[in-house]
């Protein structure tokens, strides 16, 4: 759950479709994680590792990014890729995250240790799409407090995932959103 890298990723809950190119095939694929370094990807086109493929994609209306990338793990039909970006194309990147980061559209999920005390903080939407991550963070990590200051979008698997956080391992939300707040409260009526 630390993250060990140098920028941080955001999840989509729903995937971003993308055009991929590489040693003459193309195809399509899913963007499944992105950060300012690298991304994610779902495709069923067999990518090799270590070589450079080119792609096209947009993250919910953002202006089309088309880069080159350098595959750098696979898992399945999943590849890791690391962006071989030049200062324009980290500017769509990050105006790009920022806008599905604001709308909700995507999440971050981080959990650092603050005072002694572990906190998970969300930003973005949350939602069913954190699931996996917020569920061990809990179980395997052990949260004490969970800060939800940076949500901009939550829905009721986001708001059952509280109230596991909650009611099951006790963790105390010490900030919200005004957002969250409106829906805890609606929930307590």
């Amino acid at each position: 759950m630390k993250e060990q890298r140098r920028h941080q990723r955001i999840r989509f809950n729903n995937f971003p479709r993308m055009l991929i190119g590489q040693l003459g095939l193309s195809g399509r694929g899913e963007l499944e994680n992105l950060s300012l370094g690298g991304m994610l990807i779902h495709t069923v086109l067999p990518l090799k590792v270590g070589a450079s493929f080119g792609c096209e994609f947009d993250v919910f209306d953002s202006p089309l990014i088309d880069l080159s990338a350098q595959v750098v793990n696979k898992i399945g039909d999943r590849y890791g890729a690391r962006f071989q970006a030049g200062p324009i194309s980290e500017l769509l990147i990050q105006g790009a995250i920022d806008n599905a980061l604001s709308s909700g559209k995507a999440s971050v999920l981080s959990i650092n240790e603050l005072q002694g005390r572990k906190v998970m903080r969300v930003a973005g939407g949350l939602n069913d799409g954190l699931r996996n991550d917020f569920l061990h963070g809990l179980s395997k990590v052990g949260v004490d407090d969970l800060d939800l200051s940076g949500v901009t979008q939550v829905d009721s698997a986001g708001m059952a995932l509280c109230r596991i956080a909650v009611d099951q391992y006790k963790v105390l939300v010490v900030s919200q959103s005004s957002l969250v707040q409106a829906m805890m409260s609606e929930e307590a009526a």
